[in-house]
C-alpha cells in the first residue's frame, strides 16, 4: 500500500503556520492556510469582503475573484480549491442559460447557499468556543496561588467545675496501684550481743539452732547474726562450720578468754 503525497504549496512550504495539507481517508488533498481552512472558507471571505447577500450571490463576480484569488495564493495544483472553482464555473453556466418556466426553475445556488449557511453557522460556534476558551484562559491561570494561612486555634474556655470533672473522669480511668503497708520493725542488736555473751558464759561452745528458738521472727534472726558477727570482729568468739549445710557453731575464743 503506497501513501499519497502530501501537497504544500511553494509560496506557504516554508512555514507550517501558512500552510499544512492532510489527505483525508478516500478524499482529495486538503489544504488548510493560515487565512482559510477551506475553498468554502475563502469563498465566505469573498462574500464578506465585498458585501454580497450570501442568498443571491452574484456567481460570475464571485467565480472570478474566487479565481483570481486562489492564483495569487498559488493553489494551482490544491485539488478542493480547483473543485470549488469548476462547481462556481458551472453555476455561471447554468445562471446563463435562458429561463423556461420560472415556478419549475431551479436556483442553481441553492445548493452552494446552504453549504455557505451551514459552513458560517459552524465557523461561528468555533470563534465563540475560541473565544469562551481564551476568557477562561484569563481567568483561571496557572499562577501560584498562595495557600491560605491557618487560623489560629480559640483559647480554651473551661470553668473550674468542668476542669474538675475532667480531672475526675481522668483518674477514674487509671488503674489504682498496689499499695504494700510497710511496718517497721527496729533490730536489737546490743540485746542479741547480751544474749549470746549469756549464753556463752554458761557453755563454751552452742550452735547455732540452740541460740535461735524455734519460731523466731525474721528481725529476732537478723539481730541474732548481726551481733554474732559484731562479737567476732571484736574477737570474744569463734563461728565455724565443720562441712557444707551443717549446724554453725559457735565457741568462745580461747585468746580472748587468756588476755
Amino acid at each position: 500500500m503506497t501513501s499519497t503525497p502530501t501537497y504544500v504549496p511553494e509560496t506557504f512550504a516554508p512555514s507550517a503556520s501558512a500552510a499544512a495539507a492532510t489527505l483525508e481517508a478516500g478524499g482529495g488533498f486538503i489544504v488548510e492556510l493560515s487565512s482559510f481552512s477551506g475553498p468554502l472558507d475563502l469563498l465566505l471571505s469573498l462574500i464578506r469582503e465585498e458585501q454580497l447577500d450570501i442568498y443571491d450571490i452574484p456567481i460570475a463576480r464571485i467565480c472570478e475573484q474566487f479565481v483570481v484569488r486562489i492564483r495569487t495564493l498559488g493553489l494551482n495544483e490544491a485539488a478542493e480549491y480547483l473543485e470549488m472553482a469548476a462547481r462556481l464555473l458551472r453555476i455561471k453556466a447554468q445562471m446563463l442559460l435562458p429561463r423556461g418556466d420560472e415556478e419549475q426553475w431551479e436556483d442553481p445556488r441553492a445548493e452552494l447557499v446552504r453549504r455557505l449557511l451551514e459552513y458560517q453557522q459552524m465557523r461561528e460556534v468555533v470563534d465563540l468556543l475560541e473565544r469562551r476558551g481564551e476568557e477562561r484562559r484569563n481567568q483561571f491561570s496557572r499562577a501560584y496561588l498562595p495557600q491560605a494561612p491557618v487560623a489560629a486555634q480559640a483559647p480554651l474556655a473551661l470553668s473550674l467545675a468542668e476542669l474538675l470533672a475532667a480531672v475526675d473522669r481522668v483518674l477514674r480511668t487509671v488503674a489504682r496501684p498496689d499499695m504494700h503497708e510497710v511496718i517497721p520493725r527496729a533490730l536489737d542488736i546490743p540485746g542479741a550481743i547480751l544474749v549470746i555473751r549469756s549464753v556463752l558464759a554458761l557453755k563454751a561452745r552452742i550452735r547455732w539452732t540452740q541460740l535461735v528458738q524455734r519460731g523466731a521472727e525474721p528481725w529476732q534472726i537478723l539481730s541474732t547474726l548481726l551481733g554474732l558477727l559484731e562479737l567476732a570482729k571484736l574477737g570474744e568468739l569463734r563461728v565455724d562450720q565443720p562441712r557444707p549445710f551443717a549446724d554453725v557453731e559457735i565457741s568462745r575464743d580461747a585468746a580472748s578468754e587468756a588476755a
